[in-house]
């Protein structure tokens, strides 16, 4: 037994590394390319491109999980939601989107583990990921519905903690619904107003007040914090 178990070791271990490098050049090669064909990642463009595929929201999910991967603003998505699918489909597909790239990120810095996903050396992060640990999916919501730390870098690093994956999805969810929706909601009042058909009105109104729920809800906590 101890055998075979010597055997296997260094087999798993090659198919780790193996791994752990493709990770790694595919998420330096995802940023080059974001880097490189940036022009192209206008709303604009994302929205004509994606009109092209009768699968429209299954090549919009696919996109937000390589964005989500290499660092692109997810508010681009958004916009680009809200351009090709209006306001409500587009909110669907947004945050659904955002949800599945941050669970992507999420999955690859906790069973992956390529070089920087190292907890160690993410020092920077400490009291954040302590922070997360400890609240749970409420802790989660508050860290991604003002977002300071960029979106991909968060899922990375929340992969390095201890939370349960159902607590990760659903904090990410909740926290990122009002960014989301903002940004949808900008992109479909855009898009009526370049067509001039009017109606851009509601979407910027709905927009504005999710936006502004992102700094009103914690603000609220933290009043509500120093009152306890």
């Amino acid at each position: 037994m101890s055998e075979a178990k010597v055997s296997e070791a260094p087999t798993l271990g090659n198919l780790r590394r193996a791994g752990q490098v493709l990770v790694g050049l595919a998420v330096i090669a995802g940023i080059v390319a974001a880097w490189r064909w940036r022009g192209t990642l206008d709303p604009l463009v994302l929205a004509a491109m994606i009109r092209e595929y009768p699968v429209a929201p299954l090549v919009f999910l696919g996109l937000h999980i390589v964005a989500s991967l290499t660092f692109v603003p997810r508010s681009l998505l958004g916009v680009a939601a809200g351009i090709v699918f209006g306001g409500l489909w587009g909110v669907l597909w947004a945050a659904l989107g955002s949800v599945i790239g941050a669970v992507a990120g999420f999955l690859i810095a906790r069973y992956v583990h390529a070089g920087f996903f190292e907890r160690a050396r993410w020092t920077r992060f400490t009291a954040l990921l302590q922070h997360a640990e400890r609240g749970g999916w409420r802790r989660v919501a508050l860290i991604r519905l003002v977002p300071v730390i960029p979106h991909s870098l968060a899922n990375y690093a929340m992969g390095l903690t201890r939370l349960r994956l159902g607590d990760y999805a659903l904090g990410s969810l909740l926290g990122q619904l009002p960014l989301t929706i903002a940004t949808v909601e900008a992109g479909a009042a855009g898009e009526r107003a370049l067509r001039g058909t009017g109606g851009w009105l509601w979407p910027t109104v709905i927009g504005l007040g999710a936006l502004a729920l992102t700094f009103l809800i914690p603000a609220l906590l933290r009043r509500k914090g120093r009152g306890e």
